[in-house]
């Protein structure tokens, strides 16, 4: 166990990451670090896929972090997670530790991983103004004009398709190092669902988030104060519930759209983490439809424990 500093647990939407690290965690008594980018909100819980109830295991919680550390509305970035989640990781390995990172935002992931260095873009407003009234798709053409575009989540709304232009544009004057900190080694763990089992699995997941209250959530962000532009921003859930309850989509056709969304999502999520393996980070990859013990013991031996 000592020759890794991490456990990483990555996986597509849908595919029991949280319920396995739980349970890991519970077994090698360490605490988890989510690697997910819109978990960090507070209030938006449904919608992110929090499932908070999964980190109780055998009576008791388990500890995460990086969950419900900023307020809704606020556009939190990969620069700022770098920085805290070494925050909390060198907190926990000084506590002796060996933490348990799980999510699936590739990016947040591989960053923290490769220890890449990272600038804290400023907002450029004369840029901003100048591509206000652009559609979508000039903005995606003036994005591509900077860098290969390997999934859609930069030009998923207008919004993140300036911010992504704003950060290549600053990026080409003042290129970063590329260490900021030190690379992890880390023993990353990959759970892996048949394709038609896993479009199974967000559909039916979808419904029952419906019927969990999802649209009350979004109403009541909207309710609170939040523009509908900052809840599309989001994308996906809060993205089309929110066209939904501003009148701009009927009831099916939300649920129609959202569900294509949510199972293209799921495949740029797997185009990201095969695309991490070949820039060198080895995925042992798990048949998520095994036991929790199953893939415990796998893990484990891995680990060499």
């Amino acid at each position: 166990m000592e020759s890794y500093q991490l456990i990483t647990v990555v996986g597509p939407t849908a595919s029991g990451k949280t319920t396995f690290a739980a349970a890991l965690a519970d077994r090698l008594d360490t605490e988890i670090i989510s690697g997910d980018s819109r978990q960090v909100y507070r209030s938006m819980d449904i919608g992110t896929g929090k499932d908070l109830a999964d980190y109780t295991v055998n009576g008791k919680t388990i500890p995460y972090h990086l969950i419900d550390i900023r307020e809704p509305g606020y556009k939190y970035n990969v620069f700022e997670y770098q920085h805290d989640f070494f925050r909390v990781y060198e907190m926990l390995r000084a506590k002796g530790k060996l933490p348990l990172l799980c999510g699936g935002t590739g990016m947040y992931i591989e960053a923290v991983l490769k220890g890449y260095k990272l600038i804290d873009v400023p907002p450029n407003p004369e840029l901003r103004r100048s591509l206000k009234d652009k559609p979508i798709n000039e903005l995606e053409a003036i994005l591509v004009g900077y860098k290969t575009l390997h999934n859609k989540t930069d030009v998923d709304t207008a919004q993140r398709a300036v911010r992504a232009i704003e950060i290549e544009a600053y990026y080409r004057e003042k290129a970063p190092a590329i260490n900021g900190f030190r690379p992890i080694r880390s023993l990353i763990i990959g759970l892996e669902t048949d394709r038609e089992l896993r479009r199974k699995k967000i559909s039916e997941r979808l419904r029952t988030r419906l019927n969990e209250g999802m649209i009350d959530e979004v109403r009541g962000l909207l309710a609170s104060g939040m523009e509908p532009e900052s809840l599309i921003y989001y994308g996906l859930e809060y993205k089309y519930l929110t066209l939904y309850l501003t009148g701009k989509l009927g009831y099916e056709e939300m649920v129609s759209l959202l569900e294509i969304a949510i199972h293209r999502f799921a495949k740029r999520q797997m185009t990201w983490f095969r695309g991490m393996e070949r820039r060198g980070a080895p995925i042992h990859w798990i048949d998520a439809s095994l036991p929790t013990g199953e893939k415990i013991a796998i893990t484990e031996k891995l680990l060499g424990s």
